[in-house]
C-alpha cells in the first residue's frame, strides 16, 4: 500500500512496530511535492505522534486482529481468556490488563488487539455492573445532599457511592475514572 491510501482506524508496521492511524489528511501545496499528514497512536505503547509522508511513499499494512474474549481464571500472573467462537484459551501477562483488574470478574469480556500472535492493546467496556460487598449503613437523618460513603465492591475496588445504596445492590462503575455512575435494577 502507498501513504494516499492511509484512512483512520488503518494499521502499518513503521520501524517494526505497529502504528494506528488516527488521523490522515492529503496535502497538495501549489509548490513541491504532495504529502500525508497523519497522526499515529502506538499500540505497543499508546502515545499518540505527528508524521508526515511523501506522497504514495511505500508503506506495510499490519493485519491487526480485533477480539472480544471471555475472562475465565487467574494462575500467578498470567490471566487465562477464552475466544467463544472457537474456546481456544489464551494466556495474557498481567501487564497487558493490569488497568482493569479492579474492575475484572470471571467470565467478563475484554477486547483485545492481536498482532501475529501478541496481544498489543486491550479495552474493556465503559461502565460494568458489579455488586456491593461492603458498605457502612447511611446515617439516619443525614440528609445532606450530595453525600457519599464507601462501599467495598465484588471485585475489591472501593467507591464513594451515595448514602441510599445498600450491601448487596449492584451498581454500575465507570471503568475509565473508577467512579459510581447509578444503581442497577434487578427485574
Amino acid at each position: 500500500m502507498n501513504s494516499n491510501d492511509l484512512r483512520s482506524g488503518m494499521t502499518i508496521l513503521m520501524n517494526n512496530v505497529v502504528h494506528e492511524v488516527v488521523e490522515s489528511q492529503h496535502h497538495k501545496p501549489g509548490k513541491g511535492p504532495a504529502f500525508v499528514r497523519t497522526k499515529l497512536k502506538n499500540l505497543n505503547t499508546g502515545s499518540i505522534f505527528d508524521h508526515t509522508f511523501r506522497a504514495k511513499e511505500s508503506l506495510t499494512q499490519a493485519i491487526v486482529e480485533k477480539k472480544q474474549m471471555q475472562y475465565l481464571y487467574r494462575d500467578k500472573n498470567l490471566f487465562y481468556f477464552m475466544d467463544p467462537d472457537s474456546y481456544e484459551q489464551m494466556p495474557i501477562p498481567e501487564e497487558k490488563v493490569k488497568g482493569y483488574l479492579k474492575f475484572l470478574k470471571e467470565n467478563d469480556s475484554i477486547s483485545f488487539k492481536i498482532y501475529e500472535g501478541e496481544v498489543l492493546q486491550t479495552a474493556m467496556p465503559d461502565f460494568v455492573n458489579l455488586v456491593i460487598t461492603e458498605s457502612l449503613p447511611g446515617a439516619k437523618g443525614d440528609t445532606a445532599q450530595g453525600a457519599t460513603k464507601p462501599a467495598v465492591l465484588e471485585t475489591g475496588l472501593e467507591v464513594q457511592v451515595p448514602l441510599f445504596i445498600k450491601e448487596g445492590e449492584t451498581i454500575k462503575v465507570d471503568t475509565r475514572n473508577g467512579k459510581y455512575v447509578e444503581r442497577v435494577n434487578k427485574k
